[in-house]
């Protein structure tokens, strides 16, 4: 699949969705780049944002099956990855496929799950496959965990460990709509006449993992490279926080650069493309110096102000 091709379907598959998800094009687009890109997504907002109903129809939109975990206190590691059942006509225990075995997975409320559970979706996320009873099963391909959480309610819930958050690509926020984008939601409501969504399937499975080979031949000029090491460099070295990103951060930049050129049309990367996935891409993996913890400063920020300060290779258009 070339590049053309590539930001045709992507704009097929964001139209599709867009007819039901109202005025977030950015928050869409930067999912979509992180499922070409081969990674995972935090959704962190508030409820009532839609977030589950765009991670379902950008998986009907994908041609992709969906599976939702209501992630709660009581789930256990077999509710997610299956156990062994005993089958009495054929006298054995037979591996039971959990609901993981999907190609875009929902991970709803996921901090409401205990830290076992929750790591039940490691060797998953990492591994593209689950060992249960010491046998190991592949997961179908692609697959992609979609985890959904509140920023705000932490009662009964159990932070993701940093080794957890960190599998994930980008980290995602919706926001409020507009009054006017909310007018609207209220209009499409009204047309269709039906609480029910649909989209249309334009894409494939064959199709996604096309798209997925095609962001390796995307350009990325080694002076971008420095750029994006020196992006991450500041953060393990910024006064506000305990902790900067890991080369895996490194790597994501990488990776959500290539997929944010290629969905504009570009078979090479530029600083804008770095600057525009950086937020999402590296905020989630930085954590806060202790003294910070109780003030207004968000590590999306501290992003924002190294962006700022580190000084922008000229590469070639």
């Amino acid at each position: 699949m070339t590049i053309a091709e590539l930001r045709k379907r992507a704009e097929e598959i964001l139209s599709e969705v867009e007819k039901v998800i109202v005025g977030k094009h950015d928050p869409l687009t930067l999912i979509l780049a992180a499922i070409l890109a081969g990674g995972h997504v935090l959704i962190e907002d508030y409820p009532g944002l839609a977030k589950t109903l765009a991670a379902r129809c950008l998986a009907q939109a994908l041609g992709l099956t969906f599976r939702r975990i209501q992630f709660t206190p009581d789930l256990l590691p077999a509710d997610v990855v299956g156990t062994h059942v005993f089958r009495r006509e054929e006298g054995k225990f037979v591996f039971q496929a959990g609901p993981i075995f999907t190609q875009i997975l929902l991970a709803d409320e996921i901090n409401r799950a205990t830290p076992k559970t929750q790591s039940a979706l490691l060797e998953a996320m990492q591994e593209n496959q689950v060992t249960v009873e010491g046998t190991t099963y592949a997961l179908p391909q692609p697959f992609v965990v979609l985890a959904t959480q509140n920023p705000i309610e932490y009662e009964g819930t159990f932070p993701l460990p940093e080794a957890q958050v960190d599998r994930f690509l980008v980290r995602v926020r919706f926001g409020y709509p507009t009054t006017t984008e909310e007018v609207e939601i209220l209009r499409r409501r009204i047309s269709r006449k039906s609480e029910e969504v649909s989209v249309r399937t334009v894409s494939s499975p064959e199709e996604v993992l096309a798209m997925r080979a095609a962001l390796e031949e995307v350009f990325v000029d080694p002076d971008l490279l420095r750029y994006m090491a020196d992006i991450v460099a500041r953060t393990r070295k910024h006064e506000a926080l305990g902790l900067g990103a890991s080369p895996r951060g490194t790597l994501a930049l990488l990776r959500m650069s290539r997929a944010w050129a290629a969905l504009h049309g570009r078979d090479f990367v530029t600083p804008d493309d770095v600057k525009t996935v950086a937020v999402s891409a590296l905020s989630h993996r930085l954590i806060l110096s202790p003294e910070l913890w109780t003030r207004d400063v968000r590590t999306e920020d501290i992003v924002l102000e190294i962006l700022a300060r580190t000084p922008v290779p000229k590469v070639p258009a």
